[in-house]
């Protein structure tokens, strides 16, 4: 590994078209994953790549990929598919589609991205005019396998990118029918976060001593991530997020719920206090989740709410902060969810929300990442962290449960806030600094009732 420390992306070998391409975007120094990943590749060895997200992974497949293309056609004009890639969502097809073009336009290279909820004949239009690399989705892939718009009997290579994802999906047996379409000659690249049991599977069938490279525990959040936890009742958890959007203002924000029709609670309440939020889930039309994205990446809504699925594409610089608003179904996709922030270097924050329902979910994680987290009350108090005591009572996990102020607090707050709204202005058609105002000049005179010492 020393050896590989001094080596930069001249060191590879790559196409020089690339390295022309790589010094016009800035990038000079390869990440971990990209330093162990290319020679690999550049050898023409099967190669399991154990990495999460937001560590270079896609540039670490693209760009070698590209190169050995390169090389070997460029004198050459023979337009056919000769390397797949698979992810499991549209977002994160789309992703690695603009990464591929934008090293990809530096040659003589072609791409396509092939996911649902658009056109399949436009798609198929974008084909006959020739392809050599092709991003996809498994399901639309296999749509074009079916209606013969591809053809992949002389790929290459095939990228399987999020494996494990796409297992949780249900997406095995569509992956295999796809590798089943392609040569055994081929060299094949999977790329994943963890190795459930399913993958072992995949590997021994589908690949050829492949060579396996890690960057960190694949189970350890990144180190600059700040993670706290809030303890609350679920009740309290919108009026949680309302104050940290409020100390918080500006700042991008990604919020992770467990259900699509939770996401468009969360947006249907907030919208009502001007704040500019939208919201991406699989019911959405493609449209809608491209449009949702543009705006959040662009920080037009600078605070969007997510299912776990919708996000996984989600690649997007300066997420100052990720808060899960529901603890997800599983411990691997907290790391995630919470790798969304803190990219390329820069420090982000985690907050999760943690009702009494969560409390287990909350023990399997630290488990998984061999840390406990930092856990606050609702008021801001250190949560004492008490899982060994397994007849904790109620009262000291929610040491408000019960209480008379507390029970009363939702009715009050819709006082305070149907108040504001009529005096001071705070509505859908309220601009969000001047809502933020109104809703700041409540909190200083003590008017809501809940607590606002949360700590953030």
């Amino acid at each position: 590994m020393q050896g590989l420390l001094n080596l930069n992306f001249k060191s590879f070998g790559l196409a020089p078209p690339l390295l022309k391409q790589l010094d016009k975007q800035g990038f000079n120094e390869p990440t971990p994953i990209q330093l162990k990943s290319i020679p690999v590749i550049l050898n023409k060895k099967d190669m399991i790549g154990l990495s999460q997200t937001g560590t270079g992974k896609t540039a670490a497949f693209v760009l070698p990929l590209i190169s050995l293309l390169y090389v070997k056609e460029q004198n050459k004009d023979l337009r056919h598919v000769k390397i797949l890639i698979i992810s499991p969502t549209r977002e994160l097809a789309q992703q690695i589609g603009e990464v591929t073009k934008s090293y990809a336009s530096a040659t003589n290279l072609k791409s396509s991205v092939l996911v649902g909820g658009v056109s399949i004949l436009k798609q198929f239009e974008a084909l006959k005019k020739g392809a050599d690399i092709i991003i996809g989705t498994p399901g639309r892939i296999e749509d074009h396998i079916k209606k013969r718009t591809i053809d992949l009997r002389k790929i290459n290579f095939v990228v399987l990118d999020e494996a494990d994802q796409m297992l949780d999906i249900g997406f095995l047996p569509s992956i295999k029918r796809i590798l089943n379409n392609t040569p055994t000659e081929r060299q094949t690249l999977l790329f994943s976060a963890t190795m459930p049991e399913g993958i072992k599977k995949l590997i021994s069938q589908f690949m050829n001593k492949a060579v396996e490279i890690s960057v960190s525990n694949s189970s350890k959040p990144i180190e600059k991530i700040r993670q706290k936890v809030i303890i609350l009742d679920n009740n309290s958890k919108i009026n949680a997020l309302r104050k940290i959007l409020i100390d918080r203002n500006q700042a991008r924000i990604l919020v992770f719920t467990r259900t699509k029709h939770g996401a468009d609670k969360i947006v249907k309440i907030l919208s009502k206090d001007g704040v500019f939020i939208s919201s991406i889930h699989s019911n959405k039309s493609q449209n809608q989740r491209e449009k949702a994205l543009s705006n959040f990446k662009k920080g037009s809504y600078p605070v969007l709410i997510a299912t776990d699925i919708a996000a996984r594409g989600i690649d997007v610089k300066n997420v100052e902060v990720v808060i899960n608003f529901d603890l997800p179904e599983s411990p691997e996709l907290y790391i995630h969810r919470i790798g969304r922030t803190a990219r390329a270097g820069a420090s982000g924050d985690a907050i999760s929300f943690c009702s009494e329902d969560e409390l287990k979910k909350l023990k399997i994680i630290e488990k998984l990442i061999k840390s406990n987290i930092d856990a606050f009350n609702y008021d801001g108090t250190p949560f004492i962290n008490s899982f060994s005591k397994t007849n904790e009572s109620l009262s000291k996990v929610f040491p408000n449960k019960g209480n008379k102020r507390n029970k009363n607090s939702n009715y009050n707050q819709k006082k305070v806030m149907n108040k504001l709204k009529l005096k001071k202005g705070l509505s859908t058609g309220g601009t969000f600094t001047h809502n933020l105002l109104v809703f700041r000049a409540a909190i200083r005179v003590g008017r809501f009732g809940f607590g606002f010492g949360l700590a953030v």
